[in-house]
């Protein structure tokens, strides 16, 4: 399961803008007044998932607080396994003053192309204190299989009569 990578285009560059925000709001003091505050919502919402295998299953574990099981699609077409889903940011009657937002907000899409080994007829779903848990079975050809050996016990060699040694 080594070619299941995780990768993100803008990681790099939204990362570097925001460690460019926190220097210079830590030297002058922010820019509340400049209207270069953070937004609310960014688009770039991504659950972390953590990818497991063992000899019969491979397990794959999203974090997504905050979201109804109702409001998640999971699709598997073509080996691919595709979940989506939406966190909304929820801004209340009473109009609260953020000073900050770290939660990502948005729709976001994860797709993993899934090796042949597993058996897509069987794939096992559940959604618990906002921790999607997904169970790829193998198929039964790619499972490991333990190979007795047996031991066989060497035909007796005849000793012809008359011909003992002597000791």
């Amino acid at each position: 399961m080594a070619n299941i990578i995780r990768r993100d285009p803008f990681f790099e560059l939204t990362s570097l803008q925001d460690r460019m925000n926190q220097l210079f709001s830590q030297a002058f003091g922010g820019f509340e007044g400049l209207g270069l505050e953070q937004p609310l919502t960014s688009a770039n919402f991504l659950p972390p998932v953590d990818i497991s295998e063992d000899e019969h299953n491979i397990t794959l574990q999203a974090e997504i607080p905050g979201i109804k099981e109702e409001d998640l699609n999971i699709t598997l077409e073509n080996n691919v396994l595709t979940i989506n889903g939406e966190r909304k940011f929820k801004e209340e009657e009473k109009k609260e003053n953020f000073h900050r937002v770290e939660r990502r907000y948005g729709k976001f899409t994860r797709s993993f192309t899934l090796p042949a080994s597993v058996d897509s007829q069987n794939v096992n779903a559940t959604f618990e204190n906002g921790v999607l848990n997904i169970t790829l079975p193998k198929r039964e050809e790619f499972k490991p299989k333990q190979i007795t050996i047996g031991v066989t016990k060497p035909a007796a060699v005849p000793v012809k009569p008359g011909k003992e040694k002597a000791a």
